[in-house]
């Protein structure tokens, strides 16, 4: 039977760490309402964009350099993470995704040492470091006051890379926002840009532009992958939020479990203290009458 004290202090412990999670549970649900809000509002604008991208990546005419498909010899990964644990399996997902595309689809660049990581989140920045994968670059600040004129910067640094050529196939990796539980782990191919004919086998009916073509393809086309960039870093920031409300109700949960459990073992304790105390008591008293 465990001794009173030591459950007394367990039982102290364990109700001082559900109230710190019950407090982070409600401070993710907090941001999560503001990210959520950003992100599906954003979501049917960028889907719109990236389709109108498509059909006019598939024009054939000079300066769609974004849209040009080479061999996939030159390999920037762009992983998105957190800054912050204790958010379930939300890391770990994207690290997992991003070392199987390294030893899986990649590999052979990676062998040849023309694969590069950029990493954004300081979780995954400190994973590949340690491990000495080839991390060009860590952008771990970004999340620090997440917005589109943040966010534009890299998305231009990453169109520069691609236009000189310095890689073939840019990918992003991050965890795409369902709802508060669901968070879904997606590598997209961010450039070049895809066709019409890649995203789709039925054919759809051209749009009216206005001015030509290929002005629109150096002007628009930049903005939109700016806009994909954006989005995808709203979908990450605002999965981190759910994954880390649902990991904290479920660790608050199982607090309520183990207080529930170490009650019942304090009560069993302290009756078997009780009843050994009146034994002690009896016993004593039928040694003394024994006596006289």
């Amino acid at each position: 039977m465990p001794n009173l004290k030591e459950v007394r202090t367990r039982i102290a412990s364990i109700k001082s760490t559900q109230q710190i999670t019950a407090a982070m549970k409600l401070v993710a649900a907090s941001r999560l309402r503001k990210t959520q809000n950003a992100i599906l509002k954003l979501r049917p604008y960028a889907e719109k964009l990236k389709e109108i991208s498509a059909n006019l990546s598939s024009s054939e005419q000079e300066g769609n350099s974004l849209a040009i498909v080479r061999p996939a010899e030159k390999i920037l990964i762009v992983a998105l993470s957190s800054n912050r644990g204790l958010c379930g399996a939300f890391n770990t997902n994207v690290i997992r995704r991003v070392r199987q595309l390294i030893e899986g689809e990649f590999a052979e660049q990676h062998a040849r040492g023309d694969l590069k990581l950029i990493t954004i989140g300081r979780k995954i920045s400190e994973h590949y470091i340690k491990r000495q994968y080839p991390v060009l670059e860590r952008h771990d600040d970004v999340y620090h006051n997440l917005s589109f004129e943040q966010a534009a910067p890299l998305a231009e640094k990453l169109m520069e890379q691609f236009n000189r050529q310095e890689y073939d196939r840019i990918v992003l990796v991050y965890n795409q926002f369902k709802n508060a539980a669901v968070q879904k782990t997606v590598d997209e191919v961010y450039l070049p840009v895809a066709s019409e004919k890649e995203e789709s086998d039925t054919a759809i009916e051209d749009f009216i532009l206005e001015p030509d073509k290929e002005t629109i393809l150096q002007e628009l086309i930049p903005k939109i992958l700016k806009i994909q960039f954006y989005k995808a870093l709203l979908d990450s920031f605002a999965s981190e939020h759910g994954a880390r409300m649902t990991a904290m109700h479920q660790a608050t949960e199982n607090a309520k479990d183990i207080l529930r459990e170490l009650n019942l073992s304090y009560n069993k304790a302290r009756q078997a203290t009780i009843t050994k105390e009146i034994l002690e008591i009896v016993s004593g008293a039928n040694a003394l009458r024994e006596g006289q």
